[in-house]
């Protein structure tokens, strides 16, 4: 098995055991980014070009895959999953004013808020009409409560951003919402389109969530990294006001007094309360900070022992290539540089 994960380096590995059904996904997924608004098919073409590595609805094919064979309502889940994903993305990057997304100018950017906003509705609304097609009650409940799971997650944030520090706790409140609940979702949408049993759904959802949770504190480590092409800058959430795992440690580990004085620049920064040469010093500080208590050490352990009990959740699964290609997600989620 450990050979195994060394050799699956990359994502085109892991879909080895659902290839076939990827292909199927891939035509569907195209079908549903077309419009016969001009301006709606060059966004939606644009959005297209840029979906990143997809790794929702490959969890959605393999969770059905290591029940049963993959069926038509499992390809319409995954299909909806990815645009509820994608227009969630959209429609907060209009909130958050980000000009960016995966290196690459945000929908808003390129066009404006509002038609970010409309494309972002107009893909809500294939949404809506995928789950109809499928015709499965328990689906159309998982993809409604992630989407109400989604906007209270952003709301969550919205608020505690107005003081920007948080605790451990309302972190992961967050970071469950918005991360966590969308690949466990993505779990339970296809463990339900193939007929698991409940024992396999149960198992599926918890090793869906956890995945979930160990790609958002990789994410968050890597805003304190020094790798290039990561995708964002870095520290780029603390500028947007967001406070993560790794300076949520340090600060508790860090001396009372010194913990308030990084506080205080912190909230400076993000009120652009430095001049651009001064704001950059502060920046290293506040990452050497991270550092020197050990805050990225900490946001790596929490994600290995979840990594852990993920890798336990998929014990109720005899060893196939759908398991391993599971087991290969996990790791490819702690270990990749982007």
């Amino acid at each position: 098995m450990q050979r195994f994960l060394e050799i699956m380096a990359n994502l085109s590995d892991i879909k080895q055991p659902i290839e076939a059904e990827w292909k199927h996904y891939e035509r569907l997924m195209e079908q549903s980014l077309r419009a016969e608004n001009k301006l709606q098919q060059e966004v939606l073409r644009y959005v297209g070009s840029r979906r990143g590595k997809q790794l929702r609805p490959l969890l959605v094919l393999l969770a059905a895959q290591i029940c049963n064979p993959v069926t038509d309502k499992t390809h319409r889940a995954a299909v909806a999953l990815e645009l509820l994903h994608t227009a969630s993305l959209i429609h907060d990057d209009v909130v958050d004013s980000s000009d960016t997304r995966r290196g690459v100018a945000a929908v808003h950017t390129k066009w404006t808020n509002k038609v970010a906003v409309l494309i972002g509705d107009y893909m809500l609304a294939k949404v809506i009409g995928l789950v109809a097609e499928v015709r499965n009650i328990r689906i159309l409940e998982i993809v409604s409560n992630l989407g109400k799971s989604l906007s209270s997650g952003e709301m969550v944030q919205l608020h505690v951003g107005q003081s920007m520090w948080i605790d451990e706790e309302r972190y992961f409140q967050i970071i469950n919402q918005k991360t966590a609940q969308l690949f466990q979702a993505c779990a339970e949408a296809g463990a339900e389109s193939a007929g698991c049993t409940a024992r396999q759904r149960t198992a599926l959802s918890e090793y869906g969530r956890l995945l979930g949770l160990c790609f958002q504190i990789k994410d968050d480590i890597f805003d304190y990294s020094d790798l290039e092409d990561i995708g964002k800058p870095t520290m780029s959430d603390l500028m947007d006001g967001k406070v993560t795992l790794p300076l949520i440690e340090a600060l508790h580990r860090a001396p009372k007094a010194e913990a308030e004085e990084i506080k205080v620049k912190g909230e400076r920064l993000v009120a652009n309360g430095f001049a651009a040469e001064e704001a950059a010093r502060v920046l290293e500080e506040i990452k050497a900070f991270v550092m020197r208590f050990k805050g990225d050490v900490y946001a790596v352990q929490q994600m290995l022992t979840f990594k852990k009990q993920a890798t336990d959740a998929l014990k109720v699964f005899r060893d196939c290539p759908e398991k391993r290609s599971m087991l290969a997600l996990l790791d490819y989620a702690i270990n990749r540089v982007q």
